[in-house]
């Protein structure tokens, strides 16, 4: 079970990286680089702090 969840979480997560554009370029390349070399804890540290550096695309 936690093997699975764990899988899930970083499958998301780096879907969600490769899916959204950020506020620089190299933001994005270094959210995949850091989830792929840490899955799980980079995984958990993009869902804290690297959702918040996407490009916010509402704002005008």
């Amino acid at each position: 079970m936690v093997c699975t969840t764990s899988v899930i979480l970083w499958l998301w997560a780096l879907q969600d990286i490769l899916r959204n554009d950020f506020k620089t370029g190299t933001d994005k390349l270094v959210w995949v680089i850091v989830v792929v070399v840490l899955p799980i804890v980079g995984a958990v540290l993009y869902l804290l702090i690297g959702r918040k550096q996407k490009r916010d695309i509402t704002a005008a």
